[in-house]
């Protein structure tokens, strides 16, 4: 699998233009790892950044204001049109620093400003449950997007991260679970619908090709 991947980033990065690459799938389905990957092989030979969508999460206070705590992570808790203007600006705006806000999930709360995409950098790699969602404005948001990779993964091994995801950051294993049947699993529902509209689908069950410490900017 490592192989074509490459090859397909490779052909993506040829014209020699700025690229935003887009990768989606399900809760837990390996999209910030596939991400990471993708930073590393690509960082090798050109400048690159990492956009999250996460940092569009609205935080708890106005989750709390709208009454949508309890779902976090739906579509209608994140600031969707943000993220769109964050990548327009990255797209059309290639003389400044455009700063993006990234996901702190120890206190699981968007933190301003935490993720930089420099004039240099030739390759964004954006990842996001709802890339390829067909209600406004996410098919605005593809339209900026060159590519969009899906992670496809089996739904045992989805649960699973996910419950262990959840206990990591603060939730007993009851808990957890209970998380993942009423609010996770109705997510991934709505983004299994959306696979078809992938420019690539790519196996996670068993992907291996990254070392175990995170990347980051500047690694």
């Amino acid at each position: 699998m490592s192989d074509g991947l490459r090859a397909r980033l490779t052909a993506l990065l040829e014209p020699g233009e700025r690229v935003i690459l887009g990768i989606t799938g399900c809760p837990g389905s390996g999209k910030s790892t596939l991400a990471e990957w993708v930073l590393r092989q690509a960082g090798a030979q050109t400048q690159v950044a990492w956009v999250p969508m996460d940092g569009y999460h609205l935080a708890d206070s106005e989750l709390d204001r709208l009454g949508l705590r309890g779902s976090k992570g739906a579509i209608d808790t994140f600031d969707a049109y943000g993220y769109l203007a964050t990548l327009r600006r990255i797209r059309s705006e290639r003389a400044n620093i455009v700063y993006a806000p990234e996901f702190d999930r120890e206190i699981e709360q968007p933190i301003a400003g935490g993720m930089a995409v420099t004039p240099a950098d030739r390759l964004i790699v954006t990842e996001g449950n709802y890339l390829l969602d067909a209600s406004p404005p996410w098919p605005d948001v593809r339209a900026e997007l060159d590519e969009v990779w899906y992670c496809e993964v089996s739904d045992e091994l989805r649960r699973e991260r996910l419950v262990a995801r959840h206990v990591r950051f603060g939730k007993t294993p009851d808990q957890a679970r209970r998380w993942v049947d009423e609010v996770d699993e109705a997510n991934a529902g709505r983004i299994v619908a959306s696979r078809d509209r992938a420019d690539l689908i790519v196996p996670t069950d068993t992907f291996d090709l990254l070392p175990s410490d995170p990347w980051r900017p500047g690694s």
